[in-house]
């Protein structure tokens, strides 16, 4: 079969270098260049200072640094503070008001697709996608673990969506939603902070066989676990595995992949996600967007090891390189707001 998919990296990826200043925006542009990621994913709140007041300056050195290296500025992560006044939450008029002003952002920075965050309403993301329609940019839902498709508040924006026909919405699903198996590097960490292993195995196996982790934390709890162990079975809960061909039923409205991962091994697979399934489903699909890498690990091994987020990234683009070389690929001329049918 023919594809159409880009491959890309969220900035996100390498927060820990960000965060120790062992790397800049232009390092991390440049590594994804180098690994033939060339679309580029920003979270401006992470990458920008002065966030929301973003100088000319700063822009110019952004769409110069994209044409250094070859890249191109495809997608922008915003979030929507609701509670950014003391004492009250945003107006339903202020937070369409914050996200306009991200698409104004996005389209100085040149990205179309913009991440709206999961606990975004959909009634705000139904008016403000007019503004977003005429600025020629994507507004698209996040869909995250322990969210998917048919979820009570998924189901509201697609509600919006059928109703308003506009090609401004549609979706981006965080690949966290398919965690087959419990990530390896967040049961190591949680033994090398003195967890008792048979409760590690218990949440570990719980959540492998598929089972119901929702007792997992009484369970623990009742077991005489601590806060470690308890925090783990917490942890299970926030992981989610469906079926990757659930991606099907939404395809025609995906128009960007945030490819998250906890742990590339030396075998050059993700420990916990089938990404050999999911690029075949999304092939099958007819997905015409990018694969973004979105590095989560880091966390889980901090406190033991080097954190080598371009390692991982690195990693991670040769498994792309390999699943998607199975399929013919078909030239792309750049994201549009329009997809292809």
């Amino acid at each position: 079969m023919t594809h159409r998919i880009t491959r890309g990296v969220s900035l996100y990826s390498f927060q820990e270098e960000f965060f120790l200043r062992t790397m800049t925006i232009r390092d991390a542009v440049a590594v994804a260049a180098r690994i033939g990621a060339r679309d580029i994913e920003i979270i401006p709140e992470q990458s920008i200072p002065g966030f929301p007041h973003v100088t000319d300056a700063w822009v110019e050195q952004w769409h110069a640094t994209m044409a250094e290296f070859g890249t191109r500025p495809l997608a922008y992560d915003f979030f929507l503070d609701t509670l950014r006044h003391p004492g009250r939450r945003l107006t339903h008029e202020e937070q369409v008001a914050s996200v306009r002003r991200d698409v104004d952002l996005a389209v100085r920075l040149g990205t179309t697709m913009l991440r709206a965050i999961i606990s975004t309403p959909a009634e705000v993301l139904r008016d403000a996608a007019p503004y977003a329609e005429e600025a020629g940019v994507r507004l698209l839902l996040e869909v995250h673990a322990p969210f998917h498709y048919r979820h009570p508040w998924v189901l509201q924006h697609l509600e919006v969506m059928d109703a308003l026909d506009s090609p401004a919405l549609g979706f981006m699903p965080d690949m966290g939603c398919f965690v087959e198996r419990f990530p390896r590097v967040a049961s190591e960490r949680a033994l090398r902070e003195g967890a008792r292993k048979d409760l590690v195995d218990l949440v570990v196996k719980t959540y492998d066989d598929h089972g119901d982790v929702h007792g997992l934390m009484d369970t623990v709890g009742y077991s005489g676990g601590g806060p470690v162990e308890v925090g783990l079975a917490r942890q299970a809960t926030h992981y989610t595995w469906r079926d990757p061909r659930m991606l099907l039923e939404q395809m025609h409205r995906t128009h960007h992949v945030q490819a998250k991962f906890y742990e590339m091994t030396d075998d050059g697979v993700e420990y916990s996600i089938p990404y050999d399934r999911i690029v075949d489903v999304l092939v099958e699909g007819g997905y015409q967007g990018c694969l973004s890498s979105e590095y989560e690990g880091n966390r889980h091994v901090q406190d033991a090891f080097p954190v080598d987020s371009v390692e991982q990234v690195t990693r991670q683009h040769a498994m792309f390189e390999r699943l998607l070389s199975r399929h013919e690929s078909v030239p792309t001329t750049g994201p549009t707001t329009e997809q292809e049918g």
